[in-house]
């Protein structure tokens, strides 16, 4: 099969063929039909964020069952089916607690050295040397992934319109459900409208969020916020955006503030932009050693909530999901601006490094 590899920091990533990968028990393998681009990947590419090479990224997969390994079940080949980013063990103390969006062995596994748990990869060169996993691989015509991160895709929804369903949209409904728990009326800030960001500003429409501000830098980026839902877009490059922020809630402040990016100076809007007894919720992944700052005395004065999300519970969360977008009331189509052929991925990630992405841009392989 052939799949995009990744072999060195800030190099470009080159399409090779790989032997096609098999599952193993619990596992399935699955041929490609779309794979968003996401930031995490991106981060991984410039060298941000740790990983081994050579590997192959991708892991908002959409696609269909191509061969499914022992022991699983409610599976069968040719089944259309999507992924979530998060592979949950179903095993570890985090999955038994409920926390499998912090699963011990994802982490351990596959985050920190590339590999599925038997703690090897699935991904081989034609002379048998290993290929590292990110997540599932899915830069890729064919990829192997645990059966507990896989889910049917509705009849008469299309495998490339909810790629991404798995990773931005999961991890906007894990900060919108479970870390902030946002409820009808509140008032939310979205800082930073790219692909996370995007779905955030989706998901607040259908949460019920009475007011919704995009802050971005690019006008691109906020005049797509408000097709997806913003009520109103602040430009932090041409205006003190907690002040603007301010004076859209009536001086108050918004009840939740999400940081969508992983950048100080977005942490900084999201932290200055709540009111008393508000919430700051960062979901943006940043580079490691990324620090912010918060005045200790204003935490306990102003009674402020800061909390990290990552990601969502796939096996709670993606079905809840994937009905919303098949009775119409979520379109993560709808944050699609381009999608790029296989043999265009590296200009898919090049387009995201330079911020010309709005939304989301998922690349076509199947």
């Amino acid at each position: 099969m052939r799949a995009a590899v990744h072999t060195a920091a800030n190099r470009p990533m080159r399409i090779e063929e790989l032997a096609d990968p098999r599952p193993k028990a619990g596992e399935v393998a699955i041929d490609v039909r779309s794979c968003g681009a996401c930031h995490t990947d991106l981060h991984v590419l410039k060298g941000e964020l740790p990983f081994p090479t050579p590997t192959v990224l991708g892991h908002e997969v959409a696609g269909v069952i191509a061969e499914v390994g022992p022991n699983v079940s409610g599976f069968e080949v040719g089944d259309r089916v999507v992924t979530s980013f998060i592979m949950p063990c179903g095993q570890c103390e985090q999955c038994a607690r409920g926390n499998e969006e912090i699963c011990q062995r994802f982490f351990e596994f596959n985050r920190g050295k590339g590999r599925l748990y038997d703690d090897e990869t699935r991904l081989f060169r034609p002379d048998g040397e290993p290929v590292w996993m990110y997540s599932m691989g899915g830069l890729a015509e064919r990829c192997v992934t645990p059966a507990t991160s896989v889910y049917r895709v509705p009849d008469g929804v299309e495998l490339r319109d909810v790629a991404s369903v798995g990773c931005s949209t999961m991890t906007a409904y894990g900060a919108l459900r479970h870390a902030a728990n946002v409820h009808v009326g509140d008032t939310v800030a979205v800082v930073a409208a790219g692909g996370v960001g995007s779905a955030l500003i989706q998901l607040a429409a259908v949460f019920g969020a009475s007011v919704i501000i995009a802050v971005d830098i690019s006008e691109k980026k906020l005049a797509g916020a408000r097709k997806l839902g913003a009520t109103h877009a602040v430009n932090s490059a041409e205006a003190d955006a907690p002040a603007a922020i301010r004076e859209l809630t009536g001086g108050r402040g918004v009840d939740v503030a999400f940081e969508a990016l992983g950048a100080v100076p977005t942490f900084n809007i999201a932290r200055d932009s709540v009111v008393e007894g508000g919430q700051i919720v960062v979901v943006g992944i940043a580079a490691r050693g990324t620090t912010g700052e918060f005045d200790l005395a204003t935490i306990a004065r102003r009674k402020l909530q800061i909390k990290g999300s990552y990601g969502a519970k796939p096996r709670r969360d993606m079905p809840v999901l994937l009905d919303l977008v098949a009775r119409g009331l979520l379109r993560p189509q709808d944050a699609i601006s381009r999608h790029y052929p296989f043999e265009q991925v590296q200009e898919a990630y090049d387009a995201l490094k330079r911020g010309e992405t709005v939304g989301r841009a998922v690349i076509d392989i199947g």
